[in-house]
């Protein structure tokens, strides 16, 4: 690919690419300060409605304040990132239109934000790089399509499991493999009943954001990880909510396979978790019949086969996302698009809900994510997780139980519903 050569010679000719970041917690901070090491790429805006945080990302990588320019306004954005500042603004839409900035990286993490920022930068012909997974499963396929219709580029980023899996499962078919499992590790055993007040102290002293850890404990951001890898190879969940056993590292190739050969799945071709010691690698495990390949695998490995693990023992989340920055911008290739719909993550009761009640946001009390095949999540009537914040209930609705249209009424005024709507009747209508 020659990245590195590419972004030095950007650098020589005091060209680096210019990135927005939309969002400055957790990822978005340390995604500015990947960037700030790379040659060739540097963070020219960030957005975020704490500009204080945004302002504190740039002193840290060495600004000096009087060299942060605080707008709302484009041309004053503008003109402060050609005279060599850097640009803080609260309003996310504003780095969307900003013409020198060359990509844009989503990172809040909030559905809503994530497709309204995706639809602008695709509108202005700006490639569009998404750490905000929930909102990638809920409108990513038609934001996909609208990319590729306006010659532009959608993509989740490199580095969340995803991109990691992907680049597995890219690997394994290039070297002739059948991909039998991709899979990820989970640190913890799911709970259900996680929630952002039960797990403030933890998440505080991690300089988490509480609500996020919640939903990484009731499971909903593996649910959300797998439907994306779902989504980009076509490996489906075998069972809804995948089946998640805790496996040690040597026994993932005898565990994630088909029952006829000693495993837990149905069939092959799907998409599970581990809650063993394997966080916070991801895996592929791998089959081939073919004699020669089997004699270079025993000899290379030391496995009999047919069934193989590739095995990397770490994700490096944002600090890996350079690298789909200099791909989309320099290549003009993607890391991870659904291509099409395969899974789903429904939103299932956190408790007993009733009637008139107004449902919150992932990891808040009211309800978790879980996987399930997407016709069977249709034909359900589920709610997709990224349309789920701010519906009002019409009926009482029982704690575990698949949250329906029926059972509410959503916030159509949301951005993120009307795009939703707009991919149900593309897809239902078989663009395929």
């Amino acid at each position: 690919m020659e990245l590195v050569n590419k972004l030095r010679k950007r650098n020589s000719e005091g060209n680096p690419i210019s990135v927005g970041i939309v969002g400055c917690g957790q990822m978005g901070s340390g995604l500015a300060h990947a960037v700030s090491q790379v040659e060739g790429m540097q963070v020219n805006t960030i957005a975020d409605l704490d500009t204080k945080r945004a302002v504190d990302t740039f002193i840290s990588l060495g600004c000096d304040k009087s060299d942060i320019v605080i707008t709302e306004k484009k041309n004053e954005a503008e003109d402060a990132i050609r005279s060599g500042k850097r640009v803080v603004t609260p309003d996310a839409l504003l780095v969307t239109g900003i013409d020198s900035l060359e990509a844009n990286v989503e990172a809040t993490g909030v559905t809503d934000i994530g497709a309204q920022v995706a639809y602008q930068s695709i509108m202005n012909h700006k490639p569009i790089i998404m750490l905000n997974v929930e909102t990638d499963i809920t409108v990513g396929w038609y934001l996909n399509q609208l990319a590729r219709s306006y010659g532009s580029l959608y993509t989740v980023a490199s580095g969340d499991e995803p991109g990691v899996c992907k680049m597995l499962y890219e690997q394994a078919k290039l070297m002739g493999f059948e991909v039998v499992t991709l899979g990820k590790g989970k640190n913890n055993k799911i709970n259900f009943d996680a929630t952002a007040d039960l797990v403030r102290d933890e998440a505080l002293s991690k300089g988490m954001n509480p609500k996020m850890l919640a939903a990484f404990q009731d499971g909903t951001k593996t649910m959300v990880e797998m439907a994306a890898v779902s989504n980009a190879t076509g490996l489906i969940p075998d069972v809804p909510g995948m089946h998640g056993p805790d496996v040690p590292v040597d026994r993932l190739a005898e565990t994630f396979i088909p029952k006829k050969d000693g495993g837990i799945f149905s069939g092959s071709g799907r998409v599970d978790f581990s809650t063993g010691p394997i966080a916070p690698g991801v895996f592929a495990i791998v089959y081939s019949e073919e004699e020669r390949v089997r004699k270079e695998m025993k000899f290379i490995t030391r496995s009999d086969g047919p069934y193989y693990l590739h095995f990397r023992p770490y994700h490096l989340c944002d600090l890996e996302t350079p690298q789909s920055i200099a791909e989309a911008v320099l290549l003009n290739e993607v890391t991870v698009t659904a291509d099409q719909m395969h899974s789903e993550v429904v939103c299932k009761a956190k408790r007993a809900i009733r009637a008139g009640e107004t449902l919150g946001d992932i990891g808040g009390t009211d309800w978790y994510g879980q996987i399930y095949d997407y016709h069977e999540a249709r034909q359900k009537k589920a709610v997709p997780i990224g349309i789920g914040s701010k519906a009002v209930a019409v009926r009482d609705i029982q704690k575990g139980a698949i949250i329906t249209e029926d059972d509410v009424r959503l916030n159509d005024q949301s951005f993120i519903y009307r795009l939703r709507r707009m991919q149900d009747s593309l897809y239902s209508g078989g663009v395929r």
